[in-house]
């Protein structure tokens, strides 16, 4: 292991802060690298293993790692690689320990922004560790760029026309823009070009053209003057014989070069300026990154700000609000109450006007059908008479009674209907036959049907159920009467029931044009009606849903099978009284 040179054989003093990682399995080599840097002013920390490094970078940060490329477990190679992975870690400066033959070429490969053997001078490994932070510094103040994806630009300076076009065709290969300088006027028109952004800068150090240390220190002096950078902090990479000298390297280094690589050895120099682009676009991308997600903290926080402000306002007229909901509540209320009490009067009334009417046509109603029984009976028992007109006055005088029969058997018929309906004001529970109420609606309601409408029956349900009946007169009536004005010409109305475990339905459907989705939460709201003006009150279904919420049963409307309406009662199941 070479011996450690003095410190005044280095760049000035490292400004104190930053903190190295130092990856090391070696203990004797990994005490002589931490006494060496330390001396130097950084910190160091130092791991072991690659593995245990990675759970160290997810706690913990520092501003350049070191590690060795032969290292147990993961290797620096595929360790260098992990870090690149991530976004944390991906644009950390690497410099990659090796005694390998071709060191350099792997470092740069598996992702490491420089590489020293381990038997260099231990000057040499201080000074690519400040270049490297000197760089990461500078690029630290570049704005972020808004594009998604944009090639490397770099600046070739080369006294040696075949150098330039060498190097040149070398690095346009690897995807690069490439601006060529033949000297120093050259190259500094380029750099000063509005919009140049070059992301690395290769100079000639020893070329006959120009001074290449003195350039070299205002290439850097040039960068650094840039206003917060100006997109200028571009990494400088100088160019020297096969095997430049330590004099050399300490100049071109204090010059402000951040590396200094071989001039016979192109790929090197490609492998290099590829490492040092990329690490600058990946820096440019996390900067990015970065400005966005302060971009929406910053938009959250004006987004919250203006929130409570419109909060504040807000509350201002949050007691006139509640006023007006509760007003509005209040009006709804006695809205619905007056649609209740109105109908209810009316119902009671129409149940006192049809028991007075049935009962008054019920007693004349059963003393001519007794005569007419008796008058049918006489004609029955007479002889024909011999005459021709004679037996024909009594065939038809025969069929004129038993015609009569009919008509007065349909009269009673209805009357029996009219009493049966005229109990909408018993509010009491009792046994009610299903089929036989929905059929005295069905005959109510028979004008509205006529031929037109075709009523299908399926009572597959119980029979009785445990309920006012208001709910199967009422109730039925208003569905029924709705599904009837509904359907225009002809159409069909099933009416089926069907039972569970717990609830007793009933369900009426039409084939009529149906009720759209937008106002299926409004056909039970009172007054609301979609029937022209003078046709409906909206009240019909609004009195339904009260009577069946009375039951606590549910009341919902559906798409029919055949496009139309679907209205489905749901009447809990009562035990039957005792």
């Amino acid at each position: 292991m070479t011996a450690r040179a003095a410190p005044s054989q280095a760049s000035p003093a490292t400004p104190p802060g930053h903190r190295l990682l130092l990856v090391e399995d070696s203990e004797t080599q990994a005490l002589e690298l931490r006494l060496q840097l330390e001396a130097q002013g950084f910190a160091v920390q130092r791991c072991a293993t690659a593995e245990a490094a990675l759970d160290l970078l997810n706690t913990d940060l520092p501003d350049l790692v070191v590690a060795d490329h032969h290292l147990p477990g993961m290797n620096g190679d595929e360790f260098t690689r992990q870090m690149r992975l991530s976004l944390r870690t991906r644009a950390l400066p690497v410099v990659m320990l090796t005694s390998a033959r071709n060191g350099e070429r792997h470092g740069f490969e598996s992702g490491a922004d420089a590489y020293v053997e381990k038997s260099a001078d231990r000057d040499l490994l201080v000074l690519r560790i400040r270049a490297l932070l000197r760089e990461r510094k500078s690029s630290a103040t570049e704005g972020p760029s808004g594009a998604a994806f944009r090639r490397g630009r770099v600046l070739v300076v080369d006294g040696s026309a075949t150098y330039r076009a060498f190097f040149t065709g070398l690095l346009t290969q690897e995807g690069h823009t490439v601006v060529a300088a033949a000297d120093r006027s050259a190259a500094l028109a380029a750099l000063d070009e509005p919009g140049a952004g070059f992301d690395c800068v290769t100079l000639d150090l020893v070329g006959s053209a120009y001074d290449g240390i003195a350039l070299c220190t205002e290439i850097a002096e040039r960068r650094m003057m840039a206003p917060e950078g100006g997109g200028n902090a571009f990494p400088l990479v100088g160019m020297a014989g096969d095997k430049p000298d330590k004099s050399l390297l300490v100049a071109a280094f204090a010059a402000g070069a951040d590396d200094v690589v071989s001039k016979a050895d192109g790929e090197v120099l490609a492998m290099r300026v590829r490492g040092l682009v990329r690490r600058r676009l990946l820096e440019e991308d996390n900067r990015r990154i970065s400005g966005e997600f302060g971009d929406r903290e910053r938009a959250v926080e004006r987004a919250r700000a203006e929130a409570e402000a419109a909060a504040a306002r807000a509350a201002l007229a949050d007691a006139l609000e509640q006023a007006n909901r509760d007003l509005e509540d209040a009006n709804r209320k006695l809205t619905e109450a007056q649609a209740k009490l109105v109908q209810a009067a009316k119902m009671a009334s129409l149940g006192e006007l049809v028991a007075g009417i049935a009962h008054e046509i019920n007693n004349p109603l059963a003393f001519i059908l007794a005569h007419q029984g008796t008058v049918e009976r006489l004609l029955g028992e007479l002889q024909p008479p011999e005459a021709p007109e004679g037996r024909r006055a009594l065939t038809k005088a025969r069929d004129r009674v038993g015609s009569m029969r009919l008509g007065l058997t349909r009269i009673q018929e209805l009357v029996l209907n009219l009493r049966k309906f005229s109990r909408l004001d018993e509010g009491e529970r009792g046994l009610v036959n299903v089929p036989e109420a929905i059929e005295t609606v069905l005959a109510l309601i028979q004008h509205k049907l006529g031929t037109r409408i075709h009523v299908e029956r399926d009572f597959s349900g119980r029979a009785e159920i445990s309920c006012t009946p208001a709910l199967l007169n009422q109730v039925v009536m208003n569905i029924l009467g709705n599904a009837a004005d509904a359907i225009h010409g002809e159409g069909t109305i099933t009416v089926s029931t069907y039972s569970d475990a717990e609830t007793d339905m009933i369900r009426i459907s039409d084939t009529g044009p149906g009720i759209p989705e937008d106002l299926r939460e409004k056909i039970f709201e009172p007054f609301f009606t979609t029937k022209p003006v003078g046709s409906g009150t909206g009240l019909g279904l609004a009195i339904a849903y009260s009577v069946v919420q009375a039951h606590s049963g549910s009341l919902t409307v559906e798409t029919a099978p055949g496009g139309g309406a679907s209205f489905v009662i749901g009447i809990p199941r009562q035990p039957a009284p005792v």
